[in-house]
């Protein structure tokens, strides 16, 4: 069942590449689902998260957002989609959140500046060359600043990708029949190992999202492991209350009697007094 993870460039004709690699591959295609699942679990409009990602949010939207929140809600999708298999993903960060997993196709679709600019003019029906640039270069470094923040990478890195396809070089079709031939290698094939570690990331993605969404835990900021449908919480919390509602809620995810709780709480190691003045 291939994964296939793409990056979302704009003008780089990766949208092209993915429908095409979904139509000849018999893959879906997820893109949309991701924002639509996203905006319902946050209970916002699903333009919102898109102008969050594509780093065109006012600044009114980007302070009363919770980014993390989007994060976490975004992860957990890309991971569930991954693990159903045969699907094609496209942005999210999903060629980053997905590295660990060797079966996982990692593709870098790009294209020089020049041509994308002129992508965009056609694109907008618009011969106004300086907003063109203006737009791809804001669209790129939005891309740049998010992938830094949350993953702390180099957007752009080759080493991030197993394949690097330039598509003023390469047709569509070559880009997706290139990337499927590499996906039939035995290196990318799906293993025992490599099926348990998705797992694994897919059920701390979840848990780590429920965490999130509930109000008794929205702020607890563990450690969180899964592997064999079993899950590890490692970190410190506020209190015993805390403590036991992040079990609660994990529990929840994974199942009764599935969580190792080793969180260990707070202590006051300093004791602070004043003096009279």
């Amino acid at each position: 069942m291939p994964v296939i993870a793409l990056t979302q460039e704009m003008g780089s004709l990766a949208k092209d590449v993915a429908l095409r690699l979904a139509e000849v591959g018999g893959l879906a295609e997820m893109r949309n689902e991701v924002v639509d699942n996203v905006a319902g679990r946050m209970q916002v409009p699903a333009s919102l998260v898109r102008r969050l990602r594509e780093g065109k949010a006012g600044f009114v939207e980007r302070l009363s957002t919770d980014k993390e929140q989007v994060a976490l809600f975004t992860a957990e999708e890309l991971f569930a989609q991954a693990v159903r298999g045969n699907v094609v993903l496209r942005g999210w960060g999903a060629t980053v959140l997905l590295r660990p997993v060797s079966h996982v196709v990692r593709v870098r679709v790009t294209r020089p500046f020049e041509q994308r600019v002129a992508w965009l003019m056609e694109h907008l029906g618009t011969d106004d060359r300086d907003a063109a640039e203006s737009e791809v270069r804001r669209s790129d470094n939005a891309h740049a600043q998010r992938m830094n923040a949350q993953f702390g990478v180099t957007w752009g890195d080759p080493l991030l990708y197993d394949m690097v396809l330039n598509t003023d070089r390469l047709s569509v079709d070559s880009c997706a029949d290139m990337i499927l031939q590499l996906a039939r290698r035995p290196e990318f094939q799906e293993t025992a190992d490599s099926r348990a570690t998705l797992e694994g990331l897919a059920l701390s993605a979840h848990v780590r999202a429920a965490l999130k969404a509930n109000e008794s835990t929205s702020n607890v900021d563990v450690q969180i492991e899964s592997r064999n449908g079993r899950v590890t919480l490692n970190g410190i919390v506020v209190n015993e209350h805390e403590k036991a509602e992040a079990e609660r809620v994990a529990s929840g995810v994974a199942g009764i009697g599935k969580v190792d709780n080793q969180l260990h709480l707070m202590k006051v190691t300093r004791k602070f007094t004043y003096a009279k003045t």
